[in-house]
């Protein structure tokens, strides 16, 4: 109901932007944003129901906090960081919950990711395949600085991390997948 009341109010309607327009709405808010937020958790998780229930979960969240949130030009880092958020309770609660066998884990390796469709269908593979070798964290870090193009302080912000751990994982995540590249150079 509290949603309903601030989509009402004068002061909220039109006070969010986007490259210089203003958003008149939550909805408007949600149009704009909800591929940004699905692609995003779809990659964290990998299962595209999990990926829409989070998305839901996001801006559920983002809706019933949105009077607590100050800086209405950082809309999509703000919505990405509770997305990141609801995918690491969801996470907490699965572990507590269930274990997988280590054949769900094979069959994600199937799924297409928005990473594969950027980086060309061999290149692709082959990127998904050393980012899946990378830890989660600089995993995160990595696409979070490479294919969103957040800042190092940004994407600090988004994974909840400071900037020199951020740093930190960005660079082994690099140093990494240079390594990888190098040895399948000289394999070939």
């Amino acid at each position: 109901m509290r949603v309903l009341q601030l989509l009402c109010e004068p002061n909220v309607i039109g006070v969010f932007r986007k490259e210089g327009e203003a958003i008149r709405s939550l909805d408007e808010l949600y149009r704009l944003y909800v591929q940004d937020v699905y692609r995003y958790l779809f990659y964290l998780c990998k299962d595209p129901h999990t990926a829409e229930d989070l998305t839901q979960e996001t801006f559920a969240r983002a809706y019933s906090h949105i009077e607590g949130f100050d800086d209405l030009e950082r809309v999509k880092r703000w919505l990405l960081r509770v997305a990141h958020n609801a995918f690491i309770d969801r996470t907490r609660k699965a572990k507590r919950m269930e274990v997988r066998e280590s054949e769900f884990f094979d069959q994600l390796r199937d799924i297409e990711t928005p990473e594969t469709l950027l980086i060309g269908k061999e290149a692709g593979q082959e990127a998904r395949r050393m980012l899946e070798e990378l830890p989660d964290a600089q995993k995160q870090a990595f696409l979070l600085y490479h294919h969103y193009e957040f800042s190092y302080a940004e994407a600090a912000e988004v994974m909840g991390i400071g900037l020199s751990l951020y740093k930190s994982h960005l660079f082994r995540a690099r140093q990494k997948l240079k390594g990888y590249t190098e040895r399948r150079l000289r394999h070939e």
